[in-house]
């Protein structure tokens, strides 16, 4: 019998060169380093280039993703890329990315549901390669925040970071790969997280600018309760579907907003069993691109291994939440 299940077979992740520390943001935003250190457990952050923009971080991590799977280009067949910060509105910034890497053969998409829409592009990449076996999906979560930062904002200039994960998603053994996702937005939370000028209903001014809503906001503490409202239920909702307590998951790797609110997070949702996957001393919040990035490393560095049960939990803007559980391996 050949392969029967659909799941990763391939990750990568870029983080630009740029090393942020807290002592630069310390002097940038007002504060101390002891101040952010205590608040988030952030460390340091990335800066893109000035000559990189959010499909140039997309691309480098694609080639690690494919160089891992021992694919060629040529050999995808859907290439889709979550971002909130796309290189500009129109083509779709996977279209960049689909010339970078010359992967002429596969349809191109944008996708934006902010920090869960790299478990969305999974989720989206899952059907596509289970409606059509034997073909090959490339999902990129990719966010440069250091642009649109208001840096008299301590709150949020102090989280976010640059960066870009990605995985390639084929077919794999039965009993491994895709257990389960789950999707969930709430429209009505969409105040909390959000870019107000840019965009149709308020295109960017003179008058804009000089506002500074072209920044990213955010209303931390209605973020905070949030996701611990909504969360662990989701959570729950996924694992009660796929039969899997959670006392059984071996890795946990969610999106990197914050470490002291992840830390309270993981005992909320009953995850202290796991192994929990942060990058977000080193790389803060990457938004699109954590949950990839936090992902890859854990691979990357062997601490994942086949056979294993993997809970990916993204939740952001929008308000979204997405999750995905995986048995992890035995690719085809």
């Amino acid at each position: 019998m050949g392969p029967v299940g659909t799941g990763i077979i391939g990750t990568g992740a870029y983080l630009p060169e740029r090393v942020v520390t807290n002592a630069e943001i310390a002097a940038l935003v007002g504060t101390t380093e002891e101040w952010i250190e205590s608040r988030t457990q952030i460390l340091g952050r990335r800066y893109a280039a000035d000559d990189e923009a959010t499909s140039d971080l997309a691309l480098r991590a694609a080639e690690q993703a494919l160089e891992q799977a021992g694919l060629s280009a040529a050999q995808i067949d859907h290439l889709i890329v979550s971002t909130s910060t796309p290189d500009s509105p129109q083509p779709p910034t996977a279209y960049h990315v689909q010339r970078g890497l010359g992967a002429f053969g596969a349809a191109c998409l944008d996708i934006n549901v902010v920090c869960s829409g790299f478990v969305y592009g999974l989720a989206l990449a899952r059907a596509l390669v289970a409606q059509r076996p034997g073909t090959h999906a490339l999902v990129v979560g990719a966010d440069l925040y250091s642009r649109s930062l208001d840096f008299s904002d301590r709150r949020t200039a102090v989280l976010l970071g640059d960066g870009a994960g990605a995985a390639v998603v084929g077919e794999v053994e039965q009993g491994f790969g895709f257990l389960d996702l789950e999707l969930g937005s709430r429209g009505d939370a969409h105040h909390l997280i959000r870019v107000e000028a840019g965009g149709s209903r308020r295109p960017a001014s003179a008058a804009t600018l000089e506002e500074g809503a072209h920044f990213f906001r955010m209303e931390g503490r209605g973020v905070r309760d949030f996701v611990m409202g909504e969360l662990p239920v989701f959570l729950d909702k996924l694992c009660a579907r796929s039969g899997v307590a959670m006392g059984q998951i071996d890795h946990f790797v969610p999106h990197q907003p914050n470490g002291v609110m992840l830390s309270q997070l993981v005992e909320e949702c009953g995850l202290s069993r796991a192994q929990t996957h942060r990058t977000l001393e080193r790389y803060g919040n990457t938004g699109s691109a954590s949950v990839a990035v936090t992902l890859d490393a854990a691979h990357r560095q062997g601490r994942i291994h086949d056979g294993d049960l993997v809970l990916l939990a993204g939740f952001g803007g929008g308000m979204s939440l997405g999750a995905g559980l995986i048995r992890w391996g035995a690719a085809a």
